[in-house]
């Protein structure tokens, strides 16, 4: 049984578009890219979803609180579901809210940081880091990403960089699913299905 640890923030948990800030919505199970994943994978692979609405990389956030840090509570997810045969890191979106103001080049290497200290840890076989799709300033999280669109120019490129440096999987997200118009930053069913299906092809080139 090949483990697959999806480690992202609301678009792996499976956040539908939000109406307004701090929203609750969520697609229904079978519809969030990381089910579609493992329906397309099939028997063998047990896919483990490892979503948090609002985690950035290696940020504490002093508006939403709630543990949002990736890095701080990393080493405990790891070691929860050790062995891990493949580990799928997206993230990114959350570090370009305006009130972190930091550039796609430290969002790259935040995100090198959790490659590395996962790989520190020894339960991890392999990764896959996902570029995530780009956001845009709309609809109700509009506010928030102020800025994000110039922020993130260059982000895609950054982390392909890093994940060749690193000698790792890559793949971007953008090339399938696109945020909606509603906030900017959620994905419609659509584009977590067509993402699913286009990584299942991916991961088990790389776990062969």
């Amino acid at each position: 049984m090949a483990v697959i640890l999806c480690f992202g923030d609301s678009n792996t948990h499976g956040t539908a578009p939000l109406d307004r800030p701090g929203g609750q919505a969520r697609h229904p199970k079978g519809q969030r890219w990381p089910d579609v994943l493992a329906a397309e994978l099939g028997d063998g692979h047990e896919v483990i979803p490892e979503g948090l609405p609002g985690r950035t990389t290696v940020h504490d956030d002093p508006v939403e609180g709630g543990c949002r840090n990736g890095q701080a509570v990393l080493t405990a997810i790891l070691h929860t579901h050790r062995p891990i045969d493949l580990m799928l890191i997206m993230l990114g979106t959350n570090d370009l809210k305006n009130r972190f103001s930091v550039t796609a080049w430290e969002i790259a290497r935040s995100v090198e940081r959790l490659v590395i200290m996962s790989r520190a840890e020894a339960v991890v076989s392999d990764f896959m880091v996902i570029a995530p799709a780009p956001v845009r300033e709309c609809g109700a999280l509009e506010a928030p990403y102020l800025g994000a669109e110039a922020r993130q120019q260059g982000l895609t490129e950054r982390l392909a960089e890093m994940a060749g440096r690193q000698g790792i999987g890559f793949f971007d997200a953008g090339q399938y699913a696109t945020v909606s118009p509603k906030d900017g930053v959620h994905w419609e069913p659509e584009s977590h299905i067509a993402l699913g299906q286009a990584l299942a092809p991916a991961i088990r080139a790389r776990l062969s």
